[in-house]
């Protein structure tokens, strides 16, 4: 017989720490006076950090206001996560509501803990001209910065922490494009499982080819993606499509007679909802990739931006109308989202008009591209192959042939950047798909797909009253 059996846990768990306590309070105190003491030295460094930085860069008030709006617009896309898990719940079945939230609030966090540890450090160490490549580098795991990194020494427009701030709220949303295209028949520890590589090391390695000044921004013309039609929206749609593919359809999606039967979303409101919040995120997510607060071009930025996403939208619902007799609205919002993946490449560099023809492309494109998708029987619940993968592509193409940068050479930079990134990430989520269905299994049984992935994989319900009701009358 054990000593805890005799006295129980309790009293000797209440006794070790007592013990830890009388052992430890000593050490605690001398350990709070070397860290008073160091938090002295840390604040005098940084204020003569602060002073020097001060001589040579903008002045305090202008990196404050750099920096400001730096945070707001990583707070701006953080809230596209609210719109994209409202947009893939709308556009699926209530029995699948609480899976779909669930997906995409951990995404959110095995996004940004996964980029802490590995991802921001092999996006960005940076290479330099006098490496041996410019295709791989990883400064080391973790974050962390000196005195410098919170002034203008760091940058002109924000701090360490900022910078490491929106370029995570980046980063999740690559598996969150994935989420929606695996949506209703994919297990969740399957998923979260191909979260962890595809954010970690996919998609900063791509990033790191053009924005941590890599191979494809060495090119004789750089290729360029401003906020990411690609390095974010197309590489997230390669592996969406990676995804639709090792899975196959839903049940029922496609019959053996040759017929597509739709399967349509339980909550248009929730859907549009989404789209709203997608649209207000987008503010953040082009505007914030100036990496400043200059007022020029960060309106011009929001303006094509808004521009490219209200053409996007009258692009689809003429498209709809015109080959489905009818003005489908989920057609209508995949649309707008469209020319805002559209616009996001060239944004700082478009007109009005031409990202108003951008947008308007793209808008045409979604809708082509989903019946385009359905008829070789590739089930996107949401659309988002057909929003994120053509028309990243679309819009990155775009940056050769309209705006500023429009040239025979940057349509050819252009091209070789959207192929490079598309055999990358396709091929990266292709093999891990394969390897997850191998040892662990991808999708759900077919028992627990007709009941809905609330109570298979989670036991609860999101409607539980209106869904009992429809129980009893079925």
């Amino acid at each position: 017989m054990t000593i805890q059996n005799v006295i129980g846990w309790r009293p000797l768990l209440v006794l070790s720490v007592f013990w830890m306590s009388l052992m430890g309070g000593s050490t605690l105190v001398a350990q709070t006076e070397t860290v008073t003491e160091t938090k002295v030295v840390v604040e005098q460094t940084t204020t003569e950090v602060k002073e020097e930085a001060a001589k040579d860069g903008p002045s305090i008030e202008l990196f404050t206001t750099n920096n400001l709006w730096m945070m707001i617009a990583a707070a701006l896309v953080f809230i596209m996560h609210l719109g994209f898990a409202s947009l893939e719940a709308g556009l699926t079945r209530s029995k699948n509501t609480v899976n779909i939230l669930t997906k995409n609030l951990l995404v959110l966090a095995i996004g940004i803990v996964t980029y802490t540890f590995i991802g921001f450090n092999l996006m960005y160490p940076g290479f330099a001209d006098g490496d041996s490549q410019f295709w791989l580098k990883f400064a080391g795991f973790g974050i962390g910065t000196d005195a410098a990194g919170v002034t203008s020494a760091y940058n002109v427009g924000y701090t360490y922490w900022t910078d490491f701030l929106f370029q995570a709220m980046f980063a999740a949303t690559a598996a969150t494009i994935v989420s929606g295209a695996v949506a209703e028949r994919i297990k969740l520890s399957s998923f979260l499982i191909f979260t962890i590589p595809f954010v970690a090391i996919a998609y900063p390695v791509a990033g790191s080819w053009k924005w941590g000044n890599g191979w494809l921004n060495r090119l004789e013309t750089p290729f360029y993606d401003f906020a990411g039609s690609t390095l974010v929206h197309s590489v997230g749609g390669w592996g969406a499509l990676a995804g639709a593919i090792v899975l196959g359809p839903r049940l029922g999606k496609y019959l053996t007679n040759g017929k597509i039967r739709p399967i349509l979303g339980h909550s248009m409101p929730l859907a549009t909802i989404g789209v709203f919040l997608l649209w207000l995120g987008w503010f953040g997510f082009n505007g914030g990739s100036v990496l400043s607060a200059d007022p020029g071009l960060v309106s011009l930025t929001l303006v094509t931006t808004t521009l490219a996403a209200s053409a996007g939208a009258l692009g689809a619902t003429a498209t709809s109308w015109l080959l489905i007799k009818k003005p489908d609205l989920t057609m209508i919002l995949n649309g707008t989202l469209a020319g805002l993946v559209g616009i996001t490449a060239g944004a700082d560099q478009m007109t009005p008009n031409g990202s108003l023809l951008i947008g308007l492309i793209a808008g045409f494109l979604v809708v082509i591209s989903v019946v385009a998708l359905d008829r070789i029987k590739i089930d996107d619940p949401v659309g988002a192959i057909s929003v994120h993968l053509i028309c990243g592509i679309w819009g990155t193409l775009a940056v050769g042939l309209l705006g500023a940068k429009a040239s025979s050479a940057q349509l050819w930079s252009q091209l070789i950047g959207v192929v490079a990134y598309g055999v990358f990430a396709f091929v990266f989520a292709l093999v891990a798909f394969f390897i997850i269905k191998s040892f662990f299994g991808l999708r759900v049984s077919a028992e627990e797909e007709s009941k809905g992935l609330d109570v298979g994989e989670h036991g609860l319900e999101a409607y539980p009253d209106f869904e009992g009701v429809s129980e009893r009358l079925s």
